[in-house]
């Protein structure tokens, strides 16, 4: 017998708790000075980071309880589909293509690589999902994908995405020293208010057009013949969530690279607590994604804080060593017995 659902309310408040407290815990991290001035200099420069780490994490779980609802499938998350790894291509591209036609190096935050990052990771999923279906030889009518082809034929792709990111990165002057956080997941040190008000709009956007859209997928977590008969457009449910789920990921990409396991976890945490319905879901798998980046960046700091000597930890260095042992146990567990 399944628990009982929690209040949603309650646990909305606790998860609103939980990320003021990591604001906190970030911004006073590495003490203050004597002077105000050099005070106020501080703290607007670690708002920055706060608010790319909030923007970030809400962003890819908000992604993973898309996908994992529309392609009915636990595993289903931006970085294990590719999505994150399509998105720094597509960024990379953007930026060589800038080069060649003598424009310099393209703003990483702009407009335009936002454009980019989201046309990749849309192309990359619409790649794995139509790959994994040839490999596993299902029908558009089946009711779940299999997993291993799913995660198979993402990490394959996210895999060719990170070669060809590497071989554009020593194309371009400098080796493209500016473009390292596209391969290894961190919190952007230049980020301006303007990258996170494209951010913001981005997350803003997809969280009302996903809550819009609330009842649909939760009928659309029957089979696909019922959910037709209950009057759903499967096909067009799923590519507008698609295309959110790719501007998730192309707005977190562009802020911070490629971060492991968030969009994974993050709302199987929320399922747990809340049930399957997707209304709460959404919403709460924003707050922890949210919460569980900020405080993962004042982890960092404080590491930073006890030894200097050790630089900065990235932080898609810090999810993958926290997430990948918790993936293993879950596929592990989605393994059928014999």
């Amino acid at each position: 017998m399944r628990p009982r659902p929690s209040n949603p309310a309650l646990v909305f408040t606790a998860l609103t708790a939980l990320l003021l407290l990591a604001i906190a815990a970030r911004l006073l991290i590495g003490g203050l000075s004597q002077s105000s001035a050099d005070n106020q200099l501080l703290l607007e420069l670690r708002a920055l980071r706060v608010g790319s780490a909030a923007l970030v994490g809400a962003s890819l779980a908000l992604a993973g309880a898309l996908l994992q609802g529309l392609l009915r499938n636990p595993l289903a998350s931006p970085d294990l589909l590719g999505m994150a790894s399509g998105a720094g291509l597509g960024v990379m591209i953007a930026i060589y293509l800038g080069f060649l036609a003598g424009a310099g190096l393209a703003d990483p935050g702009g407009l335009g690589s936002t454009g980019a990052a989201i046309l990749g990771a849309c192309a990359t999923l619409l790649l794995v999902y139509f790959a994994s279906r040839a490999s596993s030889r299902q029908s558009i009518s089946t009711r779940t994908l299999d997993t291993t082809s799913l995660v198979l034929m993402g990490v394959i792709i996210a895999i060719i995405c990170s070669g060809a990111m590497t071989l554009l990165k020593h194309l371009l002057p400098d080796q493209g020293v500016a473009a390292n956080r596209l391969l290894v997941g961190a919190i952007r040190d230049d980020v301006r208010p303007l990258h996170l008000w494209i951010g913001a709009a981005i997350l803003a956007l997809g969280l009302a057009a996903s809550i819009a859209r609330a009842r649909a997928m939760d009928i659309a977590s029957l089979s696909d013949d019922e959910a037709t008969s209950l009057g759903i457009n499967l096909q067009r449910l799923r590519l507008t969530q698609f295309l959110v789920a790719g501007a998730l990921t192309g707005g977190s990409v562009v802020l911070a690279g490629p971060i492991g396991f968030v969009g994974l976890l993050c709302p199987h945490l929320i399922r747990a607590w809340l049930g399957p319905r997707h209304a709460p879901l959404l919403i709460g798998a924003a707050l922890l994604g949210a919460s569980t980046l900020v405080a993962a960046d004042a982890l960092i700091a404080g590491i930073r804080e006890l030894n200097p000597g050790l630089g900065r930890l990235p932080l898609g260095a810090l999810t993958a060593l926290i997430g990948g042992p918790i993936f293993l146990f879950m596929l592990r567990s989605s393994e059928p017995r014999a």
